[in-house]
């Protein structure tokens, strides 16, 4: 990549996490049987008058608001005419010359640098159907329960010149569609997916290459690797005297390639028009005020408090604002006990049962709540068990949602305070060591380590350390 210079935009698909559909009141539930959540106008039937979600305009204005975006009092829907099986009425109901919000930016961190990454537009458009091809017959099945889901698509500018970047942009609008509470985020339902347009040109230069579009990728992981093996698959292409052709391509994730779809479309092959049977939107300039006033705390102002309230770095608190819902765990927990110590919990044992146990990072699919993790952090400070011990149970307690002193009691496992209790034990130690001591006296400090092990080992892990260490300088020194 020496000679080339990556120039990368996104086209970003956000479902939104409404009741009914953009344009009828068919539910959005995902997963019913195929074909059932459907009626005349999602299915496209001739003479049928599609009636707009308010609801949908709501949350496509709070997605603009929260991205710097000039939010329209008036867009236009619009006719986006192309065939596709998953598309019932031969066109799909968008906005093009009027969209609902445009102008807008994000900032992103990278390498510890501001990046601003410009939005051309989000406009509202409803879904299409979804296409499911049996591999072991040689058809297809349509399933149209998708076909009407109100979505924004958000289109960035081509400010992006790396995967990375591509990764971070997504990550940060991820954050804010899910806080903002107008998309569930659930990516494996496709509820929120980009297609990837991706050029090279020279090094220094102004101009913009031949561009092809990755399309409907619904990973982080898969969005990065795609641009790369694209990023790769142009350079070589370029190296060898070749053009790279304009075309929509797909991402093959199992064997990391990208693959011809069709040629890529220009606006005028869409033929748009706007939509006879649709009234332009008209937003109260009331409403959108109160809107704004109500945006929720948004992940970049809540990384800034998380950061005051523990003290650590950035790259920890990204991990707890990286959800709304992890950050609503972690503040519900803060607010009853030390908001560091529960912050280190969960970005180390949390993550890392998390990880043990294949499951997501997101509080709906744990059976710990905030209540035990501040009770945790409570018992270790009190000296009822140890950092150690905490740290061996905690698998357990994710695991069975038990409350920590309850646990503790039941198991028999909490630390030994009672400093009468701990000399009987360190005087045995020191009694059934003497080498150990008389060098420990000549000047092995080190060998402090090795009588604390001792007690431990004793006392079946349930000794409080720093007593220990009290009662072993005192008798020792």
């Amino acid at each position: 990549m020496a000679q080339y210079e990556a120039v990368i935009g996104l086209e970003v698909h956000v479902q939104l996490d409404t009741v009914s559909k953009l344009f009828c009141s068919c539910s959005t539930v995902f997963g019913c049987p195929p074909n059932t959540n459907v009626c005349e106008v999602c299915l496209g039937m001739p003479g049928v008058l599609p009636s707009i979600n308010r609801e949908a305009v709501h949350y496509a204005a709070l997605v603009g608001l929260a991205t710097n975006c000039t939010v329209n009092l008036r867009s236009v829907f619009a006719r986006k005419n192309y065939f596709y099986p998953d598309l019932p009425a031969g066109y799909q109901i968008s906005q093009y010359d009027l969209p609902v919000c445009e102008h807008g930016f994000l900032r992103i961190q990278v390498a510890g640098n501001e990046k601003t990454v410009g939005i051309i537009r989000i406009h509202l458009e409803n879904d299409t159907g979804k296409n499911i091809h049996a591999q072991n017959e040689n058809v297809s099945y349509v399933d149209l329960n998708r076909a009407g889901t109100p979505l924004v698509e958000i289109v960035s500018e081509p400010d992006m010149r790396s995967a990375a970047e591509v990764v971070i942009y997504l990550k940060t609008l991820y954050s804010i569609v899910t806080y903002l509470g107008v998309c569930d985020g659930n990516m494996e339902e496709g509820s929120f997916r980009c297609d990837a347009n991706v050029s090279l040109r020279p090094m220094g230069a102004t101009f913009l290459g031949t561009r092809t579009e990755l399309k409907n990728i619904n990973s982080f992981r898969n969005v990065q690797r795609a641009v790369e093996y694209e990023i790769v698959r142009q350079q070589d292409i370029l190296d060898g005297g070749d053009i790279v052709k304009q075309e929509t391509r797909l991402y093959d994730a199992v064997k990391n390639v990208t693959h011809a779809m069709r040629s890529k479309e220009e606006a005028h092959d869409y033929r748009y028009f706007p939509d006879p049977n649709l009234l332009p939107v008209e937003i109260n300039p009331d409403d959108l005020a109160t809107w704004r006033a109500g945006l929720p705390e948004l992940p970049k102002e809540r990384l800034a408090r998380f950061k005051d309230m523990t003290g650590l770095p950035e790259a920890d608190i990204e991990i707890l604002v990286q959800h709304a819902r992890i950050a609503d765990f972690f503040e519900k927990a803060a607010a009853m006990s030390d908001p560091r110590k529960c912050a280190n919990y969960m970005i180390g044992p949390l993550l890392r049962e998390c990880h043990a146990h294949n499951l997501p990072v997101d509080p709906a699919c744990w059976v710990m709540k905030p209540e035990a993790l501040a009770e945790l952090v409570r018992v270790v400070d009190s000296g009822v068990i140890s950092a150690k011990i905490a740290n061996d149970i905690f698998g357990e307690l994710f695991s069975n949602g038990a409350m920590p002193e309850a646990y503790i009691t039941e198991n028999g496992i909490g630390q030994i305070s009672d400093s009468g209790a701990l000399e009987e034990a360190v005087d045995a130690v020191i009694a059934e060591n003497p080498a150990e001591v008389a060098a420990f006296r000549g000047g092995k400090t080190k060998l402090s380590s090795f009588f604390v092990g001792q007690v431990m080992r004793a006392t079946k892990g349930k000794a409080n350390p720093a007593l220990v260490n009290e009662l072993l300088n005192k008798k020792l020194c």
